[in-house]
């Protein structure tokens, strides 16, 4: 184990920062002095350390020095072979990972309720995805995880295929057997490539669901952003033993920027210090409030906090207690409803709501008193704005029909129809609810009238609406 306690970005920073160098390179504000309104918003200190690669800071595309005995302590840190600090956020980590493994042609298997960042990889190389469709939760509207039993069949009919993506774990806290999982894809000589976008701190609470890495996993993509403490955008790349990572590096460097941002790397840095150090006990607190929470809100009736009861040893093979998931229908009302109420009414954002779920993202940076005031907040939406749940639709997932590939589709020459007008043909674009993110329909799949009615129904209950040419939804790209 290296020294956990260094930074070794931020303590260049502080050294570039007290040396008081004269700039004549960019960024063009020159620490500030050149755009007082951005000064006031972010502080002299922020916007004086927001500077370009240079000797003394080296260079995030061919780190050799700071950023290089960062990247170590990340790996080891995270239990993982090497560590790539990334400036584009996880949608950057899952696309390297994919672009890592996969040329045109390639076959990967993945569960359809992928972020939109992966279909987008297969849009980029051209792999062809070979979907093992996860059950659903008919009562919560949510998918579940890839059953081992699934992901087998799948391996066995595509022997050809390189690579297997496991969610790890799910927007909603599901976890799958990933362990068993990565034995199944080694034996058949696969990759295992581990979105776990929302399982930073798997790594860092052992009575916390196993982590890709732990798993013998290849890749894994974190968004130390999302419950690691860092600022928006950054992320961690992870590879293990076996990984040419200087091949890795050289797929990073086709899309990510040439101009890195120190604020991001250095938030990264502090952050990765912080859980190493501290992690174990943080996330301890972080679980302790979550399962408080849980049984505060399910105390009030109608709404439904979902945790470990979920595990069946399949489809649900463990689950991430921190996710504070709620099911919502049983007071009459969508989970976007219950957002729009939480911001609008009582100046509380969540992280989303979906057709019947909402999620508060509980992480290290939560006190008790929010909780209560979320608590709070819900008992009196109960009271005031519960109605009959009659005719509420529940499903978050609907099963595809693949009919060409993410690239072939994206690409194809397409024409603009009415929503209502496109049943049976091809989409030639995403379209999805986000946050989270997953596409309802996808590049080269099918259009059906249960797509067709979810589509107009999540669009009335106020869901944000991401993907389409048309950004009112009114109208999709399909096949000619």
């Amino acid at each position: 184990m290296l020294d956990q306690t260094r930074a070794p970005i931020y303590e260049a920073l502080e050294k570039l920062r007290r040396q008081r160098v004269v700039p004549f390179d960019v960024p063009g504000h020159k620490r500030g002095r050149g755009n007082k309104e951005l000064v006031e918003l972010l502080g002299e200190r922020c916007v004086g350390i927001d500077v370009n690669s240079m000797k003394p800071l080296d260079n995030l595309s061919h780190p050799v020095s700071v950023i290089k005995d960062a990247e170590e302590l990340t790996a080891s840190a995270f239990g993982a072979e090497h560590a790539f600090l990334m400036v584009g956020g996880t949608t950057s980590a899952v696309q390297a990972m994919i672009l890592s493994v996969c040329k045109r042609g390639n076959k990967i298997i993945l569960p359809r309720n992928v972020h939109k960042s992966a279909i987008n990889a297969l849009v980029l190389c051209g792999a062809i995805p070979v979907y093992v469709n996860p059950e659903v939760n008919k009562e919560l509207g949510i998918s579940l995880g890839m059953e081992v039993s699934s992901v087998e069949a799948a391996i066995k009919e595509n022997p050809d295929a390189v690579a297997v993506l496991v969610n790890n774990p799910t927007y909603y806290g599901i976890c799958s057997d990933i362990k068993s999982i990565v034995k199944l894809a080694h034996d058949a000589g696969m990759k295992v490539l581990a979105d776990e976008a929302h399982g930073t701190h798997l790594y860092f609470q052992p009575e916390l669901p196993i982590s890709g890495m732990a798993a013998g996993a290849d890749m894994a993509a974190i968004s130390m952003h999302k419950s690691g403490g860092s600022l928006t955008q950054s992320s961690i790349l992870l590879t293990n033993k076996g990984v040419n990572a200087e091949y890795v590096r050289q797929i990073i460097n086709l899309t990510q920027s040439t101009s890195a941002s120190y604020l991001l790397l250095s938030s990264l840095d502090i952050s990765r210090r912080n859980l190493a150090l501290r992690g174990e006990e943080s996330f301890a607190k972080v679980m302790q409030m979550a399962e408080y929470a849980r049984r505060e809100i399910n105390s009030i009736g109608g709404y439904y906090a979902y945790g470990k009861e979920l595990v069946n040893g399949t489809s649900v093979y463990d689950y991430d207690v921190t996710k504070l998931s709620i099911h919502t229908l049983g007071i009459g009302l969508a989970g976007i409803e219950v957002y729009d109420l939480l911001r609008d009414e009582y100046d509380i954002q969540i992280e989303f709501g979906d057709a019947s779920n909402i999620l508060a993202y509980i992480s290290i940076g939560d006190r008790l008193q929010d909780i209560e005031r979320l608590v709070g907040a819900l008992a009196d939406i109960a009271r005031i704005y519960k109605k009959d749940k009659t005719g509420m639709l529940t499903g978050e997932f609907i099963n595809p029909v693949v009919a060409k590939s993410p690239q072939e589709a994206f690409y194809a020459k397409k024409v603009s129809l009415p929503l209502r007008e496109t049943k049976g043909r091809i989409s030639g674009e995403n379209v999805m609810c986000y946050p989270p993110g997953i596409p309802i329909l996808a590049p080269g799949e099918e259009i059906t009238e249960e797509i067709i009615e979810y589509i107009e129904y999540v669009k009335e209950k106020g869901c944000s609406m991401q993907g389409t040419e048309d950004p009112e939804v009114n109208n999709l790209m399909v096949l000619v």
